[in-house]
């Protein structure tokens, strides 16, 4: 457990969190909404951890986390307009978008069936490690069906030796989940509302929030 509250202990956590990503390991890392089980995205034995660590199967596909706006170009089969719209709105921050996946990555999240859930955090100890591994595959420090944790002690009491490096950052300014829009298809779908609105999505899109009700 590393405070990154404190500049000493931060560098110290970073340090031990590349070091056990590289390794196939996960790591507990404070996100803007809730807190993340995260590992490198395209280490495979990494993916499998996670999801047993969270007792959770292949059939709910791991979402992914990236540092920059211009990691999503190198991950998508292709960035729509609406896509790219949300991104320059919304990024960094609370909002996970469904999108094609390159047919050419060579990971596996679990049953994605071609798509993957991409977010940029709004979160600085987030954004320093993503920068530095590239795309984690993160989902909530919890095991499924219980509360997801708004500190990295929490999640150590639920995922305990599970993990090797837990980034504690205080509690998560916002314990609300990310909206998701699926931009798969030709119209945009929201398929949870969470941090920001779905009115707020309607605005960027120049639609009406009806249009982006999953039907």
């Amino acid at each position: 457990m590393y405070d990154c509250t404190q500049p000493d202990s931060r560098a110290a956590g970073l340090t031990a969190a590349f070091t056990a990503l590289r390794g196939g390991k996960l790591v507990v890392l404070p996100t803007d909404t809730v807190y993340g089980l995260g590992c490198d995205a395209f280490d495979g034995v990494g993916v499998t951890s996670l999801l047993r660590a969270k007792n959770r199967g292949r059939d709910m596909p791991v979402p992914v986390l990236v540092g920059s706006w211009q990691t999503i170009d190198g991950l998508v089969f292709a960035v729509s307009n609406q896509a790219r719209n949300l991104v320059e709105a919304f990024w960094p921050g609370a909002l996970s978008l469904v999108v094609q996946q390159a047919p050419s990555l060579s990971w596996d999240l679990g049953d994605a069936r071609g798509t993957v859930m991409l977010r940029m955090p709004m979160h600085p100890v987030a954004l320093e490690l993503l920068r530095e591994v590239g795309p984690m595959a993160v989902s909530s420090a919890n095991v499924s069906g219980e509360l997801p944790a708004t500190t990295a002690a929490l999640a150590r009491e639920q995922l305990g030796s599970s993990v090797s490096v837990y980034l504690e950052g205080g509690p998560c300014a916002a314990s609300v989940p990310s909206t998701i829009v699926d931009v798969t298809g030709e119209c945009p779908l929201v398929l949870r509302e969470g941090a920001i609105s779905t009115a707020a999505i309607a605005e960027v899109l120049g639609v009406s929030a009806m249009d982006l009700l999953v039907r």
